[in-house]
Formats: structure tokens, sequence, C-alpha cells
């Protein structure tokens, strides 16, 4: 495996803040530049959806384009594994709305959504 860098960052499963989380590493240091938050829930219509409710980027790695990295490579695995995307997270809701390639992908929050986050 290749030594991550901010020019070739490495996207890997993970938590934080008490959730599961896409971060993105730059660097051999176990610590990540950055993370977007999710939750998976099942809804009781039986829809499979990847809940997004927060992403965030260590300002020191601001300007580079890892948080649209992250996102899309988190977005990207999310749809290969039949998840309708929801996105709470406005800079999630921005992205989607700048590739409209992933607006199929993605519903609106609903409140079942709001409350699977709880």
């Amino acid at each position: 495996m290749t030594q991550p860098t901010s020019d070739d960052p490495q996207v890997v499963r993970g938590r934080q803040e008490g959730r599961d989380a896409f971060e993105i590493h730059v660097d051999d240091s176990g610590r990540a530049a950055g993370f977007t938050q999710f939750v998976d829930h099942t809804g009781r219509d039986g829809e499979r959806a990847r809940i997004f409710p927060h992403t965030f980027v260590d300002e020191k790695f601001s300007g580079q384009g890892l948080a649209s990295a992250l996102v899309r490579r988190a977005l990207d695995e999310s749809i290969d594994e039949g998840l309708t995307i929801v996105a709470v997270c406005p800079y999630v809701r921005t992205w989607i709305r700048r590739h409209p390639a992933y607006e199929e992908f993605s519903t609106a929050p609903t409140s079942e959504h709001l409350q699977a986050l709880d």
C-alpha cells in the first residue's frame, strides 16, 4: 500500500465523535485530516439509506480539495452498496447539487431520517 499524501489521500472507514465515518488521511500518522460521519438506516418502507449528518476537514488542510475527494468516495461506496444517500450535512447537500449525477441516488431527509440520528 502506498503512503497517503495530500495529493494522493487515502479514504478509510473509522469512527469519529461516536459515529461511523469515512476518514481521509494524508500521511501515516493515523490521524484523519477530515471525516464525514454516517448512520445506516433501514426505513419502515424497507429502504436502506446512509445518512450523512456532518463533515469536517482540519483547517490546516483547507483549500486542498480533501472534503470533495472524501465525499465523492463516501458517496460512491454508498451507491455501490445499494444505499440511498440522505444529505443532512450542508456540505454533502451542496456537493450533490454541484454534481448532478449523484442526485438520482439521494433523497431529502425526512423526520424518520432525523430521528435515526438521535
